[in-house]
């Protein structure tokens, strides 16, 4: 039996595609990065089939990050992340490896939740929800951010502590460390930045973006 095409317009700059199929879902996603005020987060839409290991570099695009770090995905206490050969840990850890997982093996029903953590170090989690479930299609070209606000704290600043220090010391020019901390920056830092037209190019380039290890 035929299908009816579903027209779908999103009012957002480039984004406008058409649904053909219901077997395809979107899902909208929020990922919000734990322990600030201001609220860091980024909305986004994918394929609910996209592998965990793509989850990943969109996420890294979508927040800022560098890919500089080991991640995991964490549900119901189980650490979902890339195995690393020769790791002897692994078993005690109680890990499973993610590499032909997808985003729909661990969420599955709207307002579902996963923590993604970046650095075990810094440990910067990051809380993500599963907003909306929605009809979608395999010729649709996502990632999508859909909205975000906030930059993302620099790459081993120290984690929350960390970063809410840099953040006080940047705001006193006469801070002793003030200088040595815009140097490490390399220049001026905004903690208000968010980019998502150069998110959004950066998604439809290969590895989303995404630095590779």
């Amino acid at each position: 039996m035929a299908l009816t095409p579903i027209i779908l317009t999103l009012n957002i700059n480039f984004i406008k595609f058409e649904t053909k199929t219901m077997g395809q879902k979107i899902y909208q996603i929020q990922i919000s990065l734990q322990g600030f005020k201001p609220k860091i987060w980024r909305r986004l839409l994918i394929q609910s089939d996209i592998l965990l290991l793509d989850f990943h570099k969109v996420i890294q695009t979508s927040m800022g990050w560098t890919n500089s770090h080991l991640h995991q995905f964490i549900k119901n206490e189980i650490c979902y992340s890339e195995k690393i050969p020769n790791d002897i840990t692994w078993e005690e850890l109680n890990n499973v490896d993610y590499i032909n997982m997808k985003v729909s093996d661990l969420l599955g029903k709207e307002e579902e939740r996963i923590l993604y953590e970046y650095d075990f170090g810094d440990g910067w989690n990051h809380d993500i929800i599963l907003e909306k479930i929605l009809p979608g299609d395999n010729e649709l070209e996502f990632p999508v951010c859909l909205a975000g606000k906030m930059n993302c704290p620099p790459e081993d600043c120290g984690g929350v502590r960390g970063y809410s220090d840099l953040l006080e010391i940047l705001k006193n020019p006469d801070h002793e460390e003030y200088k040595s901390y815009i140097v490490w920056l390399g220049g001026k830092f905004d903690p208000s930045y968010f980019n998502i037209s150069k998110v959004n190019k950066l998604l439809r380039s290969k590895d989303y973006g995404c630095i590779e290890l």
